[in-house]
């Protein structure tokens, strides 16, 4: 629909008003931009994957860009059951009993139940999907991601960031927020840099907003730097889980077992030195320098299982007393707060003055914070889309990417890995398969890309 209207606005499709006489949009140059969080920006995203000629610049917040990863993590189910449904009442006005055939149709396609991937969810894939694909997108794009976003979670964002293809003009916001419009951070930045953005890619007005940094990235309270894209260059570190409760790069031997039962990630991250049967912890000595992780880790692990399946997870936690940001937590307010004062945005009317509540960062001081994390429904190791049950106690290699992060790790702070079960805090599955999960420490390692020293930018 919405590329109708773009087809309309540039004087290639037909549109009417109520009385049934065509409309022409004759005060448009046609030049369009599409804006918006959450749901509407992953309109947008959609929209650009078109290809549709007449879209100029797209700028989504939050957004999606794969309905499957949205209510899915490899396989798992990461919110509650019948979801699209839901999302389908909350945008759409239509009486229940007038959409009740294609919400059937949802719920069948969407197959909760197993949490593979379908022909149904590639409809919906706006990366490789055959009605939206990145590959077709033309229109430039300035994405805005909250790393602790924990309903559209930032793969969304890295992975249709990664697949862009190269003539696209680009620009990005990373935060440490969550799921949160920019406009209510940093708003004095945002409003003039998206201004100018609109202007260049709008109006033909010349400015400097491509020659600037690509990239503006929150790496804690108050502290935000520069650089030329994202994520910013690393190289890879692997680091072995080793016998003895440390995390390092030499090899390592033995086996560790641990069950799959459901735990919050509180419960898992915390007290990593007391013996906890349903986790295994790792922990690097104190960091000499300031590390900084940019871009998307991965885990391989060696194991086995006593059942045919297990929802394996895992943990990147930073341990060491801190004030962050309190983006983890939706209660924390996405990590935003209200402050006392307003900003007044451009003109004001009677009805409408144009003033807005001042925020702030809403920090918490923690002993650890959880990073990133990754989680996997085991049988579907090989394919999302054909499970396949593992043999107990045959021992398998099984490697899979974490969520992407851009956090740094301070001096003398510890790194640490927690391998476990059902994370209560993502998954929709309770209790727990109860399996009993044996890693083989010599084939299990974390990759990580990691700048490390100061940070880049400015």
């Amino acid at each position: 629909m919405e590329g109708a209207v773009i087809d309309w606005l540039n004087g290639r499709a037909s549109a009417y008003d109520d009385n049934g006489d065509p409309v022409k949009a004759a005060w448009t140059t046609g030049r369009t931009g599409m804006i918006g969080h959450s749901y509407e920006g992953s309109l947008a995203i959609g929209v650009a994957g078109t290809g549709v000629r007449g879209l100029e610049t797209i700028v989504p917040l939050a957004a999606p860009s794969s309905w499957y990863d949205m209510w899915r993590a490899n396989g798992s189910l990461t919110d509650f059951k019948g979801g699209q449904e839901w999302l389908a009442k909350m945008v759409d006005e239509d009486p229940d009993e007038k959409c009740a055939a294609v919400h059937q149709r949802m719920n069948e396609g969407s197959d909760d139940d197993t949490g593979d991937y379908n022909a149904y969810w590639h409809e919906r894939d706006y990366r490789t999907g055959p009605i939206s694909n990145v590959r077709n997108v033309r229109a430039s794009v300035f994405p805005v991601v909250g790393m602790h976003d924990r309903n559209v979670m930032a793969d969304q964002f890295s992975q249709w960031w990664s697949k862009l293809p190269r003539r696209v003009e680009r620009k990005v916001w990373v935060t440490q927020y969550g799921h949160l419009d920019p406009f209510w951070a940093r708003r004095d930045v945002w409003v003039d840099t998206l201004h100018q953005w609109f202007d260049h890619e709008l109006m033909g007005v010349s400015n400097d907003i491509m020659r600037q940094p690509r990239a503006d990235v929150q790496l804690g309270p108050g502290r935000w730097i520069t650089q030329a894209d994202w994520p910013a260059p690393t190289r890879t570190t692997t680091l072995r889980p080793q016998r003895d409760g440390s995390l390092g790069r030499g090899p390592s031997t033995g086996t560790r077992s641990y069950l799959d039962t459901l735990r919050t990630e509180a419960a898992m991250a915390g007290n990593p030195g007391t013996a906890n049967p349903d986790r295994l912890a790792f922990l690097t000595p104190p960091l000499k320098e300031a590390t900084r992780l940019s871009g998307t880790p991965s885990v391989t692990l060696r194991l086995k299982l006593d059942k045919p399946t297990a929802n394996l997870g895992v943990l990147l936690v930073d341990y060491g007393t801190d004030t962050r940001i309190h983006g983890v937590d939706p209660a924390g307010g996405q990590g935003l707060m209200l402050v006392d004062g307003k900003d007044c945005v451009g003109k004001g009317t009677a009805d409408d003055d144009g003033c807005y509540r001042r925020a702030a960062d809403n920090t918490v001081t923690s002993g650890f914070q959880v990073v990133t994390r990754g989680i996997l429904d085991a049988q579907n190791h090989r394919s999302l889309s054909r499970p396949t049950p593992l043999t107990p106690g045959k021992l398998y290699k099984i490697t899979w990417r974490m969520l992407p992060q851009d956090y740094e790790f301070k001096a003398g702070h510890r790194l640490g890995l927690i391998l476990t079960g059902t994370n209560d805090d993502i998954t929709d599955a309770e209790p727990g398969t109860g399996t009993k999960v044996t890693v083989d420490l010599a084939g299990t390692s974390v990759s990580l890309p990691l700048v490390v020293g100061a940070s880049s930018g400015r």
